[in-house]
């Protein structure tokens, strides 16, 4: 059993990025930490694991030490597997990328809203509901009544918002990610554009899976999470899903019975547009990869 954690926190990182990535990739070491956290100016935005809560709990608080990561959102979770093959600690100019310098959440961000109130808030008739999620993330789970916007990277959120929605028609938003952090940008992007009412899921759907019944739950379907157990649902329980390395989707137990399906190398989205040697790179790490499993 392997311990998760999902973090981040907008927080100012000081002149020394170089420095810190160091620092963090040596605790990371030391603890036998696996995941990727990544470093910009405007804060720190990741996911790791560890075999053992101990060792988890030693990094994080080498993590609370350098950047003080409680005050941010930290979210703990398992996996039955090794949730990632190895630890990276990158520098990137935005901890999630928009690519909007008005969006700026340590100036502004949308009222937070706890999981256990969300249901009432997004069940109200004048409130807009809006995923700020991935195509391929929405395609295997979203909120009931909520929009999808359709996108396939976040930095096209902006243009979404531009095309479709106004302060006038749709003064209240209430806007949900996985676990917050995509939001934080997105509300704070939707003030600056002169929304007033804007409303964001606190610990995004993760907090909400792990905390409301399921019996009570307006959810349908499964959660994305950004490692190796794919998709989870209510309680935090992995769901039946895999990955598809040839294009990155994720995969229900239905569509690996498609003929097109190759364990490792490609499904039914895109068997038809690899290239000879892309299909023969995959095949090859795919069998790398079952032979450190055994």
């Amino acid at each position: 059993m392997w311990h998760v954690a999902a973090l981040y926190r907008f927080v100012g990182t000081g002149s020394d990025l170089p420095g810190l990535q160091s620092r963090l990739k040596q605790a990371a070491l030391a603890h036998d930490i696996c995941g990727t956290l990544l470093l910009a100016p405007e804060g720190i935005n990741g996911t790791i694991g560890a075999p053992s809560a101990e060792q988890l709990a030693s990094m994080m608080s080498v993590l609370q030490d350098e950047l003080n990561i409680n005050l941010g959102e930290v979210k703990y979770s398992r996996a039955d597997d090794k949730p990632f093959l190895r630890m990276k600690v990158r520098l990137k100019k935005e901890i999630v990328t928009l690519r909007a310098p008005e969006a700026n959440p340590a100036y502004q961000v949308g009222t937070y809203v706890d999981a256990q109130k969300w249901n009432d808030l997004i069940s109200r008739s004048d409130m807009t509901v809006l995923d700020t999620r991935n195509t391929y993330e929405t395609d295997i789970g979203i909120f009931k009544g909520a929009i999808d916007p359709r996108i396939e990277t976040f930095t096209q959120f902006k243009d979404f918002v531009q095309k479709n929605l106004n302060p006038s028609d749709h003064p209240k938003i209430a806007m949900f990610c996985t676990g917050g952090i995509r939001c934080e940008k997105a509300s704070s992007y939707m003030l600056s554009q002169g929304f007033k009412e804007v409303y964001h899921l606190k610990g995004g759907i993760l907090k909400y899976l792990e905390t409301v019944p399921e019996q009570e739950s307006l959810w349908e379907g499964g959660c994305f999470v950004f490692d190796r157990r794919v998709a989870i649902t209510h309680g935090l329980a992995e769901t039946d899903h895999d990955l598809c390395y040839g294009c990155r989707a994720p995969l229900s137990a239905q569509d690996r019975l498609h003929p097109a399906y190759e364990e490792g190398v490609a499904c039914a989205n895109c068997a038809d547009t690899l290239t000879p040697l892309r299909r023969k790179a995959l095949k090859e790490r795919h069998i790398q990869m079952t032979r450190q499993s055994l």
